[in-house]
């Protein structure tokens, strides 16, 4: 039975030594659960490894690993989600190599990303499981990298063999964007990246010294993830609950289920999560949850939307779910992935903002009744770094209130990207050197200070600009798809193309709602719907609105819709045969 207090966490400079810590200190406490559903309405089948049993897995894979790859050579991880990922990770950076945290090639749509991944990696090794061996086997191919399979390595094979110290400058793994905005680089992560990191999280919502149980279904080759699910649990010495992401897509409520099941649960989402289980989780589902005992619920999507934190409180609340459980956030990969954190027990900061002053880089009030109001939660303060806010051009520090890029200075700041020149993007300095002393990482995300609270508004390349005003493409989607039920949520990307006289023009490619059929939609009305909703509360004009089939917007292997290949796509006349409204005018 496990103490629910945690034991205190010493100051280990690598994830591998605190596995070992916690092996030798509390060997029978539960490590890692991976609850797998097997059927439609499976309550879930555990399995579960103590740290000493973790431990014995991870040095029995790290010797196979160091006798197939030389030190510093990449490991690819093409593992399904559970305890073989997580054991196969932390081998990696036990061994001295370098992970690469990624996915098995059944991922529906993301073949082509992971075989450019590999190509950029170029892993000596690939470790997978018995499971998806022949997949794994058939996409790499004759002369591919060796393959390792995590569940049949024995136990034995890590006796006798003495566990390397990585130092804690050397790069741990390569972390790839999603690609939402640009194509997949990998983001050096270091051993004290990594490790700073998870305490950074663990101390912004206040984990640090009370205790938690960590609950996810993210991925674990997402930022988010691997560091909420794996890192900061092995820093703290606290369980894991893990669950594939394909679990929740088909039953939202095993979620649920499980945060009411484990006190003191700690999860992460992005925001379309938070809606999709308020619109599918049924009145019957609810009745068996109690949700009191949760301590904090992550948002970190960009921006975070007040009105999914309150529908999804509205939702829950007769489950007991405290209003203060959620927390927006911001981070990104080139970070490890945490920088920003509203704290847990704290009201949702929520800010009213005038569109017209936002789009022209000022964020002046608005009264939140009002339909040209933008509105925005705040994601917090800094956790355990520095955040300031930057002209893009002129390289200024910008004042409170004022609309620039967000830069990013702490010990969790990436040392790169793998094989390529990135002195742009992680050694920025500022014009006047007093304004923020030394290197700073350039996010390409922009927002504001307010009230002492990071706000982030939006990806400074998606920005769309026509006639010279610039328009935030979420807020251009969120107004969409609120103009007709046909459009379906969160499946939308807003994105600026080339129009006449050299200029640019906006276009919409939305996804239909599953319940309506594209042969019986008037396709014209939703049109108009969408142009007269965007043109009033926007006063932007849409060049194209497209209507296609549910699972036709790309998107990251993080799940976000990526603007960039939609819009590729687009140009590319991919869509050319879809239902569209074809250009105005």
């Amino acid at each position: 039975m496990d103490s629910r207090r945690p034991p205190l966490a010493p100051a280990c400079p690598t994830l591998p030594e605190y596995v070992r810590h916690w092996a030798e200190t509390t060997p029978e406490r539960r490590a890692f659960t991976f609850v797998e559903h097997p059927a439609q309405h499976s309550r879930g089948v555990h399995r579960t490894l103590t740290w000493r049993r973790l431990d014995v897995r991870v040095r029995a894979l790290a010797a196979r690993l160091a006798d197939e790859a030389d030190p510093g050579d990449r490991v690819a991880l093409l593992c399904p989600q559970g305890t073989e990922y997580v054991t196969a990770f932390l081998a990696a950076l036990a061994a001295g190599l370098v992970a690469v945290p990624l996915y098995t090639p059944g991922l529906p749509g993301h073949a082509d990303r992971l075989a450019g991944v590999l190509a950029d990696a170029r892993p000596s090794v690939v470790v997978t499981t018995s499971r998806t061996r022949d997949e794994v086997r058939d996409f790499l191919g004759a002369g591919g990298p060796r393959i390792v399979v995590a569940d049949e390595v024995p136990d034995d094979e890590g006796r006798g063999r003495e566990p390397v110290a990585p130092d804690a400058g050397a790069t741990a793994y390569l972390q790839y964007t999603s690609g939402s905005t640009r194509a997949p680089a990998g983001v050096e992560i270091s051993h004290g990246n990594v490790v700073a990191n998870a305490r950074q999280a663990l101390s912004a919502y206040g984990l640090d010294t009370r205790p938690m149980t960590s609950v996810g279904w993210l991925p674990l080759y997402h930022d988010m993830g691997l560091v909420l699910s794996v890192a900061a649990p092995v820093a703290r010495g606290t369980l894991s609950v893990l669950m594939d992401p394909a679990a929740f897509l088909h039953e939202p409520v095993r979620w649920l289920r499980l945060l009411a099941a484990h006190p003191d649960a700690v999860s992460a989402a992005p925001n379309f999560a938070y809606d999709y289980c308020v619109a599918t989780v049924t009145a019957d589902q609810k009745e068996s949850l109690r949700l009191d005992k949760v301590t904090a619920l992550i948002n970190g999507s960009e921006p975070v939307r007040p009105g999914t934190a309150d529908r999804f409180h509205t939702a829950f609340a007769d489950q007991g779910l405290a209003p203060g459980t959620h927390c927006p956030s911001y981070g990104l990969a080139e970070a490890t992935v945490f920088v920003c954190a509203a704290r847990p027990g704290e009201p949702l900061s929520r800010f009213a903002l005038d569109r017209d002053a936002l789009a022209a880089g000022k964020a002046l009030p608005a009264r939140p009744d009002d339909p040209r109001a933008v509105l925005l939660a705040g994601c917090g303060t800094p956790a355990g770094q520095r955040v300031r806010i930057a002209d893009p051009v002129s390289r200024a520090l910008l004042p409170e209130g004022e609309v620039g890029e967000i830069w990013v200075q702490g010990p969790n700041v990436g040392r790169g990207y793998w094989n390529r020149d990135s002195e742009e993007i992680f050694g920025a300095e500022f014009a006047d050197a007093a304004s923020g002393p030394g290197r700073w990482l350039r996010t390409g995300d922009l927002g504001t200070v307010l009230e002492g609270q990071l706000v982030v508004t939006g990806r400074l390349k998606d920005l769309i600009i026509v006639d010279g005003r610039n328009h935030y493409p979420q807020d251009v989607e969120a107004t969409a798809q609120e103009a007709h039920d046909a459009v379906r949520r969160d499946r939308l990307a807003a994105f600026a193309a080339p129009g006449g006289a050299g200029g640019e023009c906006a276009v919409v490619v939305a996804e239909h709602a599953r319940t309506a059929l594209l042969t019986e939609l008037d396709v014209a009305a939703v049109a108009r719907a969408v142009r007269g909703a965007v043109s009033a509360r926007h006063g932007l004009r849409l060049a194209d609105v497209v209507l296609v089939p549910p699972g036709t917007v790309p998107r990251t292997s993080s799940g976000k819709v990526s603007r960039a290949l939609t819009r590729a796509r687009y140009l590319e006349g991919a869509y050319g045969g879809r239902a569209r409204a074809g250009a105005a005018g």
